[in-house]
């Protein structure tokens, strides 16, 4: 396979040459294209050696073969690492500069970086913003970690390890061989969290970021599926993932009911409906059309709540021939066994097709960029099990519905 191993000027680049051994001693044909700032911290016989191709920066030579385009288009994966945060925003912008820049413009390879700068960099609004643009556009993100970096800071912003980002980048060669195995398909995803007012200031909500129902918005999009989302609340950095998904048709929703309604409206003629939204079970039996003051309540406040409808369950039980149901079940267990028990319980109470399992808490499941699932059949036998990013599940979720609608 033809890699092209880009690398960027961090501290990071020397464990880089690391990466580049491991992928030229599995066989590979790596070609690496650091940027000048690079050259600063690894030199370019170390990379020559190593590769045991030639190395240049300069968007100038091989101007006869026009170089700085055949190296994309001959390239059957893209590897960043480390990727800088100037790196980051210009592949956002599609800058193109220098070498590196005109490689990932002219290829359709399978684009994956590692990110790798200071803890307060990461987090900055432009760069947050800059890798949602680009996990909208498909690129693989591998980390960063979390732990000690250069100086006496420590915290995300850490380049993951040789091994992973391998692993990582070999990954996604394989998730783009199964691209538009959804072509023709139309799918249903619902995201975020459902909000049932209280009054005109005060809401019942949940924990949701909306991340994970985006992935597989995105994901399947990605394999050739029309894709409607219908997006509850979500959080900012994810609605604006979501807005940037190409070929999405994205349609908000507030309450459960209103939820409920949309789901029925669009999943009639839906191939597959996920529904990974966060619904609320319970909502206020009655909202106050005016704020409820403390003055008015005296000591407490007493709410009476109502069941919400159950939307996975009345979908199911409306079966449409060929359509395939995916449900979500975020739960407090304690282990692999009390998940799956939980879940079993579930799939039997609700009918789906498929089940998707995630164990949540204080301090796990929502919000975080990872995920661990369980996916699980209508007789509740184990189909998958993805331990990874938040689209590395939904890989594995939509894979287990194309073996399901094959079947």
């Amino acid at each position: 396979m033809s890699i092209v191993f880009g690398i960027t000027g961090g501290i990071a680049a020397y464990k880089a040459v690391g990466a580049v051994r491991l992928l030229v001693s599995a066989g590979h044909d790596v070609h690496v294209v650091p940027t000048e700032s690079a050259l600063r911290f690894v030199g370019l016989p170390t990379l020559e050696a190593i590769s045991g191709n030639p190395v240049t920066t300069s968007l100038y030579e091989g101007v006869d073969t026009v170089r700085h385009v055949a190296l994309g288009q001959s390239a059957d994966l893209i590897v960043i690492a480390p990727a800088t945060a100037n790196t980051l925003a210009k592949l956002a912008t599609g800058q193109s500069d220098d070498l590196l820049g005109t490689t990932v413009l002219a290829s359709s390879a399978p684009l994956v970086v590692a990110p790798a700068m200071h803890t307060g960099m990461w987090r900055h609004p432009a760069t947050v913003a800059n890798m949602a643009v680009l996990r909208s556009r498909g690129v693989i993100v591998v980390g960063p970690e979390d732990g000690r970096l250069t100086g006496p800071d420590s915290g995300p912003g850490r380049m993951s390890e040789p091994a992973d980002i391998v692993t990582a980048a070999l990954d996604a060669v394989g998730s783009a061989q199964r691209e538009r195995d959804l072509e023709g398909a139309h799918i249903v995803v619902t995201a975020g969290g459902t909000r049932e007012p209280l009054d005109p200031v005060r809401f019942l909500g949940n924990r949701s970021s909306g991340k994970q129902g985006v992935a597989v918005a995105r994901t399947a999009a990605q394999r050739g599926a029309q894709v409607t989302l219908i997006a509850a609340h979500l959080d900012t950095d994810v609605a604006a993932a979501a807005s940037a998904l190409a070929d999405v048709v994205i349609v908000p929703v507030g309450t459960a009911a209103e939820l409920a309604e949309t789901v029925e409206r669009h999943g009639v003629h839906a191939d597959v409906v996920v529904m990974a939204a966060a619904v609320a079970d319970y909502r206020p039996a009655s909202v106050s059309e005016s704020k409820i003051k403390k003055d008015d309540t005296g000591d407490g406040l007493t709410l009476r709540l109502e069941r919400t409808p159950d939307v996975l369950a009345a979908l199911a039980a409306a079966a449409v021939p060929g359509r395939t149901i995916v449900g979500f079940a975020a739960e407090t267990a304690a282990d692999r066994d009390a998940l799956l028990a939980l879940g079993r319980t579930k799939m039997a109470r609700k009918g789906a097709d498929i089940l998707v399992l995630n164990a949540v808490g204080w301090t796990l499941g929502f919000g975080a960029d990872d995920n661990a699932a369980i996916v699980i059949d209508r007789e509740g036998g184990v189909v998958a099990e993805p331990v990874g990013s938040k689209d590395d599940v939904a890989h594995a979720l939509l894979d287990a519905v194309v073996a399901l609608r094959a079947r």
